[in-house]
């Protein structure tokens, strides 16, 4: 997407996160963070509602507790692609099949889902069960994490699906680490 892109794609990019049962909130246009508290209260899950009150080119915030979702997030620069294939081959699992959004650095988020009860926590900086260079945005115990949703920009760059498949249950391999 180009970086004057107009006010209509993020807007047809939350609706269509919400299509998939995701809940979305917005965040200020080309920003990672909420300019405010209480994101958690804002978010969205029905497109008819989201169609007609998103914020003119606001990014996309993907609320993962309102979602019943766990996003890996693999960071590049901690080689999480590589992490997580290494840690899958080790166990003699398969490389997880979901939705899959690439981010602007290079890395990917990989959507799962969870039940309503799940608890993981959201965990960053290496300190992760599964290996450096993955994140985890959980459902956690309170508000849970967000992730950035597909058709979002940051410095010109958007997040974008590149493998466009329904969101697969966390798989148990995963799921038994994190918890």
């Amino acid at each position: 997407m180009p970086a004057d892109q107009p006010a209509a794609t993020t807007r047809a990019a939350a609706v269509e996160a919400a299509s998939r049962g995701l809940a979305v909130f917005p965040l200020p246009p080309g920003a990672r963070r909420p300019a405010a508290g209480g994101w958690h209260a804002r978010c969205l899950t029905d497109p008819g509602e989201i169609a007609a009150s998103w914020p003119a080119g606001a990014n996309i915030g993907i609320g993962c507790r309102a979602s019943a979702v766990v996003g890996l997030d693999l960071d590049v620069a901690g080689d999480g692609p590589g992490q997580l294939a290494a840690f899958a081959a080790r166990l003699g699992e398969d490389w997880p099949d979901t939705l899959t959004v690439r981010t602007p650095s290079g890395g990917a988020h990989l959507y799962f889902r969870v039940g309503a009860g799940c608890t993981i926590a959201s965990v960053s900086g290496g300190r992760t069960a599964l290996g450096a260079g993955i994140d985890v945005r959980g459902p956690g115990r309170r508000s849970g994490g967000y992730l950035i949703g597909p058709g979002s920009l940051v410095n010109t760059i958007a997040y974008v699906i590149v493998r466009d498949i329904p969101i697969q249950p966390l798989p148990p391999w995963i799921s038994t680490r994190l918890r």
